[in-house]
């Protein structure tokens, strides 16, 4: 099944435009959020994130294979640490945003969290004036949450903004995991932490009142998220710029609107939609504010191939030295890295 699956993925490499891979993972990301909200009906969404975590370590683990034992038994200790870091902020953003979205709408949920992205742009820049986007950004949630009509949940706030902190934790890590694995050997042990790490919420009620058609229903959202999008994402960082990259991934909160609305029917006032409007012209100014244009992950292959070079450059003494460079591993970010 798995290789059944990658194969056309490697074909749409070539075939499918950058962007269209984007967006399709973008869409296909959040109708896995949208319905698992339906699914915290009939669980917490501490259970319901911990199967769709497990579920995409699992496939992920199966899609590795054999070299990635080999890449966990030629990593550093401190690349390990990393991943684990990495594994645990990787929970956190799933769990504190699936508490977010059973409390608040899921385009407010997906805006706040997005603030996260956004802080880090813009201090990449270090140029004050960037300030605005963030600015306009805090602007449009509170259209989006609207705290003047009296009856905003502010625990599913406080739970959105904590998956927010993740988010900048995910994106600073996401690089020096990548340093040491690839990109779906960096994904899979990720994810495997994250299942590990989210277990104690969600586990226990698993186990104790197992339900066949939960299980299977988290298996078929783990492929819509993370599974497929991650995927997609990964293929789509080879072939765009970072500037490119990070303008469209500012369309994600207003693609969690349109299936917020599709999906559970989540359906915006006029001032909500001025307020993701807001959200997404910040998300594009902060990326085009980056004039530096550099590939949003650099190809495999010349990454190999650079390495190899490093390694006769350096001589008898540099080989086995474990140099590297550093590569995204692809998932929430680069994912989310503008």
């Amino acid at each position: 099944m798995i290789p059944s699956f990658v194969s056309p993925l490697r074909r749409a490499r070539f075939q499918v435009p950058a962007p269209i891979m984007l967006l399709i993972g973008m869409f296909t990301l959040h109708t896995g959020s949208a319905l698992a909200v339906t699914a915290f009906a009939h669980a917490s969404p501490a259970t319901v994130t911990w199967l769709r975590l497990t579920w995409a370590a699992v496939l992920l683990l199966a899609l590795g294979g054999r070299s990635l034992w080999r890449a966990v038994r030629a990593s550093t200790r401190r690349e390990l640490g990393a991943v684990v870091i990495l594994g645990t902020a990787s929970a956190g953003m799933m769990l504190f945003y699936s508490e977010a979205t059973a409390r608040i709408e899921l385009g407010a949920a997906t805006s706040i969290e997005f603030l996260g992205t956004l802080v880090v742009a813009v201090a990449a820049m270090r140029r004050r004036r960037e300030l605005v986007w963030i600015a306009a950004a805090v602007v449009g949630v509170m259209c989006l949450t609207r705290p003047w009509q009296g009856n905003l949940d502010l625990t599913g706030v406080g739970f959105a903004l904590a998956g927010a902190v993740c988010v900048v934790v995910y994106i600073v890590l996401t690089q020096r995991v990548g340093a040491g694995f690839g990109a779906v050997h960096g994904l899979a042990l990720t994810m495997t932490v994250g299942s590990l790490v989210s277990a104690p919420f969600g586990a226990p009620a698993a186990f104790a009142a197992p339900d066949i058609d939960l299980i299977l229903f988290t298996l078929v959202i783990a492929l819509l998220f993370p599974m497929v999008p991650f995927l997609l994402e990964m293929v789509a960082l080879q072939r765009m710029g970072r500037t490119a990259y990070s303008t469209f991934s500012s369309l994600e909160p207003a693609v969690s609107l349109v299936m917020g609305l599709v999906v559970i029917g989540q359906a915006p006032v006029s001032v909500q939609v001025v307020g993701m409007a807001l959200v997404v012209v910040a998300g594009v100014g902060a990326a085009r504010g980056d004039r530096r244009d550099r590939p949003a992950a650099p190809d495999p292959v010349s990454v190999l191939r650079r390495r190899a070079e490093e390694a006769v450059a350096a001589g008898p003494a540099g080989v086995g030295t474990g140099t590297s460079v550093e590569e995204p591993v692809g998932a929430g970010e680069a994912a989310r890295a503008a």
